[in-house]
């Protein structure tokens, strides 16, 4: 396997530094298509009548699609193949129209075996700041 760009330049990362924003409107058409790619049919998801029966006020997104929106920046920001570590814990539910914003916040920076390291505060927010996830992640840095 070749060695991944490192887009991080260790010495410029400073704690508090934080990475560009990816923002995304979060759609029904959305949550179909990744029920499709990800075998989640679960009708909480895609069935109004279902959610609202379930006491719901509406379809709800997959945790896992606001996961991967804000790993997408994560790699964006640090390169592809360089994420040594992403954790995060569901906080709310997200909703289609809401628009969803990653938040990536430098924490720390080491140099260990496996290389120089960045660590990072993320989170993913709807347009009213309302954290829909948390967590922390490990990225490379040259």
């Amino acid at each position: 396997m070749a060695n991944p760009v490192l887009k991080l330049k260790f010495d410029d990362i400073n704690e508090g530094d934080e990475a560009p924003v990816v923002s995304h409107e979060l759609t029904r058409t959305d949550l179909v298509k990744y029920a499709g790619a990800s075998g989640d049919f679960n009708p909480m998801h895609s069935d109004e009548v279902a959610a609202q029966a379930a006491g719901l006020p509406s379809v709800f997104g997959h945790g896992m699609f606001s996961m991967g929106l804000l790993g997408r920046a994560i790699t964006d920001w640090a390169g592809a193949g360089n994420l040594k570590n992403y954790t995060v814990r569901f906080t709310k539910q997200t909703w289609p129209g809401e628009t969803l914003s990653t938040k990536i916040v430098v924490t720390g920076k080491e140099e260990t075996d496996e290389g120089k390291v960045v660590t990072a505060e993320v989170t993913l927010v709807n347009q009213d700041g309302e954290s829909k996830l948390s967590g922390t992640t490990k990225v490379l840095a040259a």
